[in-house]
């Protein structure tokens, strides 16, 4: 099968984003291998001006519509491209330049209808960028799931970084009318049509995420709020791990009351493993203070994706809401 690579990005009011990462695809080591579909999403801070600049470098294009949210932007965007894979990016990643090589080669020995990809930090980011990105991918704070799911072929796809052939697409239809869990949504859907998936590991981003952890809070929150409802609309994927951050959350405050009274125990553990926390994140980001805004990332992590979590199991398995009503935002028009 030839391969025709549409590159889709949606876009909301992030225009030096776009740029850089527009910046990124230029220094691919074959542009001849794809178009780019750039969608504004009803920005206010437009992106044509930005697009124009590499209108004679590759094939790309620019549409603006009204805001309607990522998921259906994405889905635009695939409708109005000539390629048969997509690539889906957000905004906010930069590519190293064999990103296009890597999936080409992998999907020319393997192809499946989906594949995902993971991400990184790069070098420019900024010290908390850097601690977000290692509270998202390290071993210590996210137990390894990504691993796990990719060696039991179960990767679960996220939307800054997958690639979907048109195939797929058409039998899917694309991302669900939901504003989190859009990209988890398509992968259960991708697997009960019988539609294969991979991990490419090579095949990674540099993914800026959050710039504040009140940002990535309020992320990670919405994650974690969103994860029950797609248990839910998807019996049996629930797994265990989700669970770990409810239990941290839980271990952590019981452990600070304990030590009101004296038992400091509990809380011991707790230091010890923000210790390690801290440890391994400053020898990766060869800085102490990126070590220190790890602990920070890790907290702010846990904390947010744990309430999030319990607040929609407590709506929807006691107060017997709908999933619409558990978490409004999920599903509401933008």
């Amino acid at each position: 099968m030839k391969l025709n690579f549409s590159i889709i990005i949606p876009v909301y009011n992030r225009p030096q984003e776009i740029d850089e990462l527009l910046e990124s695809l230029n220094r691919q080591i074959y542009t001849n291998l794809f178009e780019v579909i750039v969608i504004d999403d009803g920005s206010s801070d437009k992106s044509d001006i930005i697009v124009d600049k590499y209108k004679d470098t590759f094939d790309i294009k620019y549409f603006y519509k009204e805001n309607s949210g990522p998921g259906e932007s994405r889905n635009y965007g695939m409708q109005q491209a000539n390629g048969n894979y997509f690539i889906i990016l957000d905004s906010d990643v930069l590519l190293p330049k064999n990103y296009l090589t890597e999936v080409f080669r992998s999907l020319k020995n393997n192809f499946t209808d989906a594949y995902g990809g993971p991400d990184a930090a790069h070098e420019s980011f900024t010290q908390i960028q850097k601690a977000v990105n290692y509270a998202m991918t390290s071993f210590l704070t996210t137990g390894g799931l990504r691993g796990s799911e990719t060696k039991n072929k179960k990767f679960q796809l996220r939307s800054f970084n997958l690639g979907l052939s048109k195939k797929a697409f058409q039998i899917t239809r694309g991302f669900a009318k939901q504003n989190f869990g859009e990209d988890i949504d398509l992968t259960f859907r991708l697997w009960n049509n019988y539609l294969s998936t991979q991990f490419i590991p090579k095949a990674y981003v540099y993914h800026k995420r959050r710039t504040s952890f009140k940002q990535f809070y309020k992320q990670t929150f919405n994650f974690g709020a969103a994860r029950p409802i797609l248990n839910k609309m998807y019996p049996g994927s629930a797994k265990i791990t989700y669970w770990f951050p409810i239990f941290f959350v839980i271990f952590t405050i019981l452990s600070l009351v304990l030590s009101i009274f004296g038992n400091n125990i509990f809380l011991i553990f707790i230091v010890i493993y923000l210790f390690l926390i801290f440890i391994d994140a400053s020898i990766k980001n060869k800085s102490l203070i990126t070590g220190f805004y790890g602990v920070i990332a890790t907290i702010v992590q846990f904390f947010g994706y744990g309430f999030g979590f319990l607040r929609s199991t407590f709506r929807l398995n006691i107060l017997g809401r709908s999933k619409e009503d558990a978490f409004p935002a999920m599903f509401e028009t933008r």
